[in-house]
């Protein structure tokens, strides 16, 4: 048998204040698993993605800036994934949109790599340095946006960071942080995203690092 858990002082309090402005407190108390929890989290963000994809009657729908947005962001952040792949997830977060309009908003599909491509990843391997977006949904019915700084030949998480808002200067922040004193690599891979611009261009480039950009 599990054993009582222990208030603090401070629990006690938070108890007692409850219990003056809230009548009915004894109610809704329920012992609850870490799962449940969980599923309560998943369940409201699909109900609040539901609600901004929810189509108006008649007439063509209309998608949402924040599911165009959000579509966007996934094709960038994610270069290998096709609009099938998006549309899954999206379908996981309760965002109900047709695949036709998730491949309508992605950027232009992306070509095969060539045998000259490939032979340079080959040739390169042991001094490339990967950078890559992936998404989660948050308890708060947000989208976090988290870098990973992947060593190629080893497939080791050399540096990660969080951010709801990814800028320029906050990617390009991270790989200095992620190569400290004469650890950068000489080459950094990451995809064709706005995001690599002039800002995040010039603090790389200014490490000795060459960026290598995924074919278009």
């Amino acid at each position: 048998m599990a054993a009582r858990p222990k208030l603090r002082t401070t629990d006690r309090l938070f108890w007692v204040w409850l219990a003056k402005v809230w009548g009915e407190w004894k109610q809704p108390l329920l012992i609850v698993t870490p799962d449940t929890v969980l599923r309560w989290q998943r369940r409201r963000f699909c109900e609040y993605w539901t609600r901004l994809s929810a189509r108006p009657t008649g007439g063509r729908p209309a998608v949402n800036a924040e599911i165009e947005a959000l579509v966007r962001r996934m094709a960038a952040a994610n270069p290998l994934w096709g609009a099938p792949r998006i549309h899954g997830e999206l379908l996981k977060l309760g965002i109900d949109v047709a695949e036709r309009t998730v491949s309508r908003l992605m950027p232009k599909r992306r070509t095969p790599p060539s045998q000259t491509w490939r032979t340079f990843l080959t040739n390169h391997l042991r001094d490339l340095v990967a950078l890559d977006f992936f998404t989660v949904p948050t308890m708060r019915l947000r989208v976090l946006f988290i870098l990973v700084v992947l060593a190629h030949h080893r497939r080791r998480v050399l540096h990660f960071n969080v951010t709801e808002h990814p800028t320029a200067a906050w990617t390009a922040q991270q790989v200095v942080d992620a190569f400290p004193d004469d650890s950068a690599p000489s080459y950094l891979l990451h995809d064709r995203d706005s995001i690599y611009g002039d800002a995040f261009r010039k603090r790389v480039n200014g490490m000795g690092i060459s960026e290598v950009q995924t074919a278009p």
